[in-house]
């Protein structure tokens, strides 16, 4: 991983300026990221990944979103749209915004935005992101997220308990 720019956000979700990535993670800085929840065509399936042991972040961990953080003066859907294509390799699908939280656990700091995709691939895995992939029902998927010990992103797993709460997912 290159130690590139990226924005630096603050509290309240605004972008203030431009630092290392290595000091957004050092640092526990606000930043931004922007994901994309995939589904199959038809909306009954949400693809779920294993991520690589060398990630910086979460390493070896299972996600249902392909996300990343965002580049100075990029925007959500852009951000979204462009890990979309380098995590999982789906391009020009349409993007619906489904959700965004402040995630801060003491070290990770961000403000996540979310949205939902449905394609049925063909899917291309980045080896450098993404271990394995597969698709589940929601209710397979809510049924591993029951349990606290699956080794799941608490990122997401924030996202989806709040989905759960409103208008669901």
């Amino acid at each position: 991983m290159t130690d590139e720019l990226v924005a630096r956000y603050d509290a309240e979700g605004r972008e203030v300026g431009v630092v290392r990535r290595s000091r957004v993670y050092a640092e526990g800085l606000w930043h931004a990221c922007a994901g994309v929840l995939l589904r199959s065509a038809d909306g009954s399936r949400v693809l779920v990944h294993r991520r690589v042991q060398s990630k910086a972040v979460f390493a070896g961990l299972h996600d249902c979103v392909a996300g990343g953080v965002l580049a100075p003066g990029e925007d959500f859907a852009g951000a979204a749209a462009r890990e979309l294509g380098e995590e999982l390799g789906v391009h020009d699908v349409e993007l619906h915004p489904l959700d965004e939280i402040a995630y801060d656990d003491g070290r990770w700091r961000y403000h996540l935005v979310v949205f939902e995709a449905r394609s049925d691939g063909p899917l291309v895995l980045q080896p450098d992101e993404v271990a394995e992939a597969w698709w589940w029902t929601p209710a397979e998927l809510r049924a591993h997220l029951a349990d606290p010990a699956w080794p799941f992103v608490p990122d997401t797993r924030a996202l989806l308990q709040h989905l759960d709460t409103g208008a669901g997912w």
